[in-house]
């Protein structure tokens, strides 16, 4: 809706941010545009990005930021840091807070989270080749089927990506959480049958209560 008709550049991003912010915060007389339910709510604003550029805007307004490394984790550790030693106490928030997206596929075994993985990878692939497909079923010995290629594509799009089973996943997220210094994860678990993904995430979940 910030958008209008408008092609969006990062000149916009900054302004839509602050609109975003005048439409939930305070009403103000003789305000043009009231947004309702929104006007004096307040809710918390969070960028989410993929960029350097989006780590230095939530650094220079002072708000929470979220890096999507869940599918770009390229620049994660670089965006950090920036967002980290650039940022500037506001009214929303005094210091840095920042949330590192994890794909995550959690099994009771190693050899079983492999096998559901598959379908994140499929994904994947579909989108590295221009052929995006909706979330396929599992594939037995998917990976080894892939050439040396494509397997390098996959694992450098999931490279902060977290499969196993509860022991394999606990460690590494907390090599992850050590490695990121994090406040939050924001888990993003591909599993196929609608089931197994809640039982992913909450294999994930009870791996995070246990981990140090």
């Amino acid at each position: 809706a910030l958008r209008r008709d408008r092609v969006e550049t990062e000149e916009d991003f900054p302004r839509d941010v602050q609109e975003l912010q005048r439409l939930l915060g305070d009403h103000q007389d003789g305000a043009r545009i009231i947004a309702m339910p929104g006007a004096g709510t307040h809710v918390p604003i969070w960028l989410l990005g993929s960029s350097l550029f989006s780590a230095q805007l939530a650094a220079h307004m002072g708000l929470p930021y979220a890096f999507a490394s869940h599918f770009a984790p390229r620049m994660l550790h670089q965006a950090l840091a920036i967002y980290r030693q650039t940022f500037q106490p506001s009214a929303t928030l005094a210091k840095p807070y920042a949330i590192v997206g994890v794909p995550v596929i959690a099994a009771p075994s190693d050899e079983e989270a492999r096998f559901l993985a598959s379908s994140t990878y499929q994904r994947v692939l579909g989108i590295l080749t221009g052929n995006r497909t909706r979330l396929m079923p599992p594939i037995p010995d998917f990976w080894e089927q892939l050439d040396g290629r494509a397997q390098a594509a996959i694992a450098d799009f999931l490279a902060v990506g977290v499969i196993g089973g509860p022991d394999t996943v606990r460690q590494g997220l907390q090599n992850l959480a050590d490695e990121t210094q994090a406040d939050e994860f924001m888990i993003v678990s591909d599993v196929y049958d609608a089931e197994l993904r809640l039982r992913s995430l909450e294999i994930t979940a009870g791996a995070m209560n246990t981990a140090s």
